[in-house]
């Protein structure tokens, strides 16, 4: 609530629209996630939604903070964006060397809610957003895939010692998103509730349930190190840290134009 009400109070009354976005229909369904809701077997549940195929870009975020100035890297409120925030720009509101089409990145969870906000949308949930992960090229589900799973983790193992690729750089998966892996980590709009433990001897306390919400105790698929990894990053994170592969997508409901 307190996330919810900082954004719309930063947003004013004064939300442009963004340029128009490709979102893709998502189909929902049922699926088996790392972080069932009741932290042990159940499957989670996602309901028909639209996602951005591309993460935003430099450049889409640089139209945002020539609009919304409270956004821009020399006028945020250190509660909304650490010290690094937009850090690899080279003015607040100047690109300098950053790639107009490469994924932003160094944004806070609220700069990416409120970028989300600007265009009628919002981040994706985490269930949301494992639902699309779990797709390669062809398949809606390639989780059990092996080949698949070690080509995601050549990734993570590579050193991110040079600039990013432009958004797009990666095949479209089964539902036609683009850059799921393969390029950044993203924000989910619920990444607080994400909490994981390793000890089987949490699995099933209820009063752990409790104090840890939507989020789940125990992972069903301890092997796709991939999820677990990203998992471990966002709940590692407040909602005013930045990092320099860290951006995001946005997400709508399946029907009406807002969220």
């Amino acid at each position: 609530m307190l996330r919810a009400a900082a954004v719309a109070f930063c947003l004013a009354a004064f939300t442009l629209p963004a340029a128009a976005a490709d979102y893709l229909p998502i189909p929902g369904g049922s699926f088996a996630s790392v972080l069932p809701p009741d932290g042990k077997a159940a499957p989670a549940i996602v309901a028909p939604f639209r996602l951005r195929s591309l993460p935003v870009t430099n450049a889409e975020f640089l139209d945002f903070v020539r609009t919304h100035r409270q956004w821009d890297r020399g006028r945020i409120a250190s509660l909304f964006g650490d010290s690094q925030y937009l850090a690899h720009w080279s003015g607040p509101s100047e690109l300098g060397a950053a790639g107009r089409n490469q994924p932003v990145t160094r944004v806070s969870w609220f700069a990416a809610e409120a970028f989300c906000e600007s265009e009628h949308a919002r981040l994706p949930t985490w269930y949301e957003f494992e639902f699309v992960a779990a797709a390669d090229e062809s398949h809606a589900d390639a989780r059990g895939d092996p080949a698949w799973r070690e080509r995601i983790l050549d990734w993570y193992a590579r050193p991110s010692t040079t600039a990013l690729p432009d958004v797009g750089s990666t095949p479209k998966n089964f539902y036609g998103a683009r850059d799921v892996h393969g390029l950044i980590w993203e924000w989910v709009g619920d990444y607080a509730s994400l909490m994981i433990s390793g000890d089987n001897r949490d699995q099933g306390d209820p009063d752990l349930l409790k104090f840890c919400g939507a989020g789940a105790l125990s992972t069903q698929d301890r092997e796709n190190y991939a999820i677990l990894m990203r998992i471990a990053l966002l709940s590692s994170l407040k909602a005013a840290d930045t990092t320099a592969n860290l951006g995001f997508r946005c997400a709508k409901d399946a029907t009406g134009d807002g969220k």
